[in-house]
């Protein structure tokens, strides 16, 4: 069976470097055997992927990919704390979508994150999940996704 890492490079991703902090926090913190990640944004190479409103100036198609750039940077998050991926099962996942009063789209979003973190983890990668309509997100990010897991097999 592949590793998380070996489904990543299929996918032709691999995980990026832990996006740094933009305020106070740290980016993934472990309590007993889950890793809590703090909200992660949808960047790139140090910067954001797309700035404004989903249904105004971002399409859902281009939050879709913004959300799933959000759990690769979730992923490298939790490895920072767990280090073998391959022990990792999600849990929960929760998407922020800043969005127009009129776009009722934010689960569609939100599979970007669930459909990415499923192809890599497969069914460790099934989870429960919130998707929810922001009027604003940190940066003026249209997309912020936080993420929990467990360590299995953890002392």
């Amino acid at each position: 069976m592949p590793t998380p890492e070996e489904r990543l490079a299929a996918l032709g991703l691999s995980v990026p470097d832990v996006v740094p902090p933009v305020a106070v926090y740290v980016p993934a913190v472990r309590s007993g055997d889950h890793v809590y990640t703090a909200g992660q944004l949808p960047m790139r190479d140090g910067a954001l992927m797309a700035t404004g409103k989903v249904g105004a100036e971002v399409s859902a198609e281009d939050a879709y990919a913004c959300a799933r750039q959000c759990a690769l940077n979730a992923i490298a998050a939790i490895r920072s704390i767990a280090g073998d991926l391959s022990t990792v099962r999600i849990v929960k996942v929760v998407a922020f979508v800043a969005s127009t009063p009129d776009f009722t789209g934010q689960p569609g979003v939100a599979n970007g994150a669930s459909e990415l973190l499923g192809e890599v983890f497969g069914d460790a990668g099934v989870h429960a999940r919130s998707a929810v309509g922001v009027p604003v997100l940190p940066l003026d990010a249209p997309v912020e996704v936080e993420v929990i897991a467990e360590i299995v097999g953890a002392a």
